[in-house]
């Protein structure tokens, strides 16, 4: 009997142990002096990352403004073929009055020559 008694006092004490063990290891002090722990190890990687994290955001807002910049410029590449065919049309236009002004001149300029009744003006001399 004194063996069984003898059990059972350590059990007893065994499970008073354990229950004391368990209310340590969950105690309010402990667990927040865990969690303060855990921030003192991951806090240094996590400010890291946070300043990659602002350098990838500043770089990805200059390339977006790039970006944007640029289809602004195609499009108003786009809108300005208009224009480019107004310009087109001027220039062929200033072509064919060109031309016909330097048609006139070379018709006027022989009309002179042609009339015998018409004295020139100035003398040619052709060298021997």
């Amino acid at each position: 009997m004194e063996d069984q008694e003898m059990q059972l006092k350590v059990k007893r004490v065994t499970d008073k142990f354990t229950e004391s063990m368990y209310v340590l290891a969950n105690e309010p002090s402990i667990a927040l002096y865990r969690l303060q722990e855990h921030v003192r190890r991951s806090l240094p990687e996590l400010v890291q990352h946070k300043t990659d994290m602002q350098s990838w955001e500043e770089q990805s807002q200059g390339a977006i403004y790039t970006v944007e910049y640029a289809c602004s410029a195609v499009k108003s590449m786009a809108n300005s073929s208009l224009y480019f065919k107004n310009i087109d049309g001027l220039l062929r236009q200033a072509i064919s009055l060109k031309e016909q002004i330097s048609s006139s001149q070379g018709r006027s300029a022989e009309t002179p020559a042609n009339n015998p009744n018409d004295t020139p003006t100035h003398t040619s001399v052709t060298p021997p």
